[in-house]
């Protein structure tokens, strides 16, 4: 069996994979470009499915599952790899801690005024009239209670939080006091101190929160976004600010990254901005490593259908 990556992997990770699995043969390498004509014969490829295209799919005669070192597929050649049937999986989950405390920092930061501060500080101001507020008691309204979404809920419970959460099925889940469909969703943003989106990008998350949603959101509440930036109409979230509809907002996902240098984001006194790094994390290539061995024992056994994080592309996740 021949496994290609195309993800840059650590010295550590491809060690402890050719330990683990000695038997199997491994290519590594740095971008679908670098792996060239050896996508002919891999069974497995390990990307993270940014640079993969329809080409690489339909050369790929011998390919039967993708494992891809990220969350997020949009960029993915979904069609093709549905035709053939090519198993995908993803490192779901493993974004949640950074991306947790992430959100639970942003929070502190427009609920203590540390722009304001740092500013202050910076011209030697001594100005203690700075309206700072407490996070205990208020709520918090998650969109996409998934494993994200259950950590940012956990955090902000520890903090004497409500939390509100909305996902597809309705269903129940961990650390989430009510949760929501789209179709009650008015209701959730409605009570919410704070809105944290934490969407997947498909066709029924683009453009979610629009005019409508953010007309809809408790006066004055704020907004953080570390789901995906096409999930969100900028220009709405805009008028939302400027209208103080929207108190502030806290932002690391963009419709277009990099975020352009005219863009009136960046000089929007009550915005944050942060590039695309809420998931970051020295643990982040340990963890996928994790989640790919473990699935490789498990499709090495036959057992494709238990692999973990199993994505159905129709539905892009």
């Amino acid at each position: 069996m021949k496994i290609v990556s195309s993800a840059r992997l650590k010295d550590e990770s491809k060690a402890q994979l050719l330990a683990d699995f000695p038997d199997i043969d491994f290519s590594f390498r740095y971008g679908m470009k670098e792996v060239g004509e050896e996508v002919q014969d891999c069974e497995v490829l390990l990307t993270y499915g940014e640079d993969l295209t329809d080409e690489h799919i339909k050369e790929a005669k011998q390919l039967k599952w993708i494992m891809v070192l990220a969350a997020g597929l949009e960029k993915m050649p979904h069609e093709a790899i549905c035709e053939r049937n090519i198993i995908v999986t993803n490192v779901r989950g493993i974004h949640a801690v950074p991306m947790g405390e992430y959100t639970l920092n942003m929070m502190l930061q427009m609920a203590k005024q540390t722009k304001t501060f740092i500013k202050n500080e910076g011209s030697a101001n001594w100005e203690r009239s700075v309206p700072v507020f407490e996070l205990n008691g208020l709520t918090v309204g998650i969109l996409g209670a998934g494993a994200i979404g259950q950590e940012v809920a956990r955090l902000c419970q520890a903090f004497g939080m409500r939390t509100l959460g909305m996902n597809s099925s309705g269903n129940d889940a961990p650390f989430i006091e009510h949760m929501h469909t789209e179709d009650t969703v008015d209701a959730l943003l409605r009570q919410s101190d704070f809105v944290v989106n934490v969407l997947p990008l498909t066709t029924k998350t683009a453009s979610f929160m629009d005019e409508e949603k953010f007309a809809s959101m408790k006066k004055g509440a704020y907004f953080i976004n570390i789901g995906r930036g096409k999930t969100v109409d900028e220009n709405a979230l805009i008028q939302a600010l400027d209208a103080g509809q929207v108190a502030g907002a806290g932002l690391d996902v963009f419709e277009e990254e990099p975020l352009d240098a005219n863009h009136p984001f960046w000089k929007h006194e009550n915005v944050t901005i942060t590039p695309h790094i809420s998931g970051l994390s020295s643990k982040y290539q340990r963890r996928a490593m994790e989640i790919f061995k473990k699935n490789l024992i498990g499709y090495l056994n036959g057992r494709n259908e238990t692999l973990t994080n199993r994505i159905d592309l129709t539905k892009g996740y």
